[in-house]
């Protein structure tokens, strides 16, 4: 069995996923995000991101985490903010131990939907379908959640 923390990184919002991988099946454990303070300083904020993930791997106790790629922005600028964001979280898994696996944002809809164009919608209601949630999670949640399911798909365990 492996327990997977998928994390899809954002400088303003940090989705985070855990599923339960055993044998196909997969079994939802946890998912929420992390919401840095606006009105704070951008390294205030990836502190945040940073303490948040670690005291979600230090509770739910994952195994190995998925991060979603950053994607080529069309602004620079927030190309760049998200590639601090990613940073944070990466370091946030790593320092608990656990190996980082990345996925593209076409290989993580394409694991879940199908398609790898699938809009925001069409994978929260895959991520729902898949994983038997009453509810759909939040975008960034549901983001977080299928980055876990595509590296299920990848280790087959």
């Amino acid at each position: 069995m492996a327990r997977i923390i998928g994390i899809d990184p954002g400088s303003r919002v940090t989705g985070y996923g855990i599923i339960d991988a055993n044998r196909g099946r997969l079994e939802f454990v946890v998912c929420g995000v992390i919401k840095t303070t606006k009105d704070q300083s951008f390294s205030y904020r990836l502190n945040e991101i940073f303490e948040g993930l670690n005291e979600v791997v230090q509770v739910h106790q994952p195994t190995v985490a998925a991060v979603e790629e950053v994607f080529l922005a069309s602004n620079p600028r927030s190309a760049i903010k998200l590639g601090h964001a990613r940073g944070a979280a990466v370091v946030a898994v790593m320092q608990n131990g656990l190996a980082v696996h990345d996925y593209s944002p076409r290989a993580i809809k394409r694991a879940v939907a199908g398609y790898g164009q699938a809009g925001k919608e069409q994978v929260q209601h895959m991520v729902q379908v898949l994983l038997g949630l009453s509810g759909k999670p939040s975008p960034d949640a549901a983001d977080a959640l299928a980055v876990a399911i595509c590296h299920a798909n990848q280790i087959q365990v």
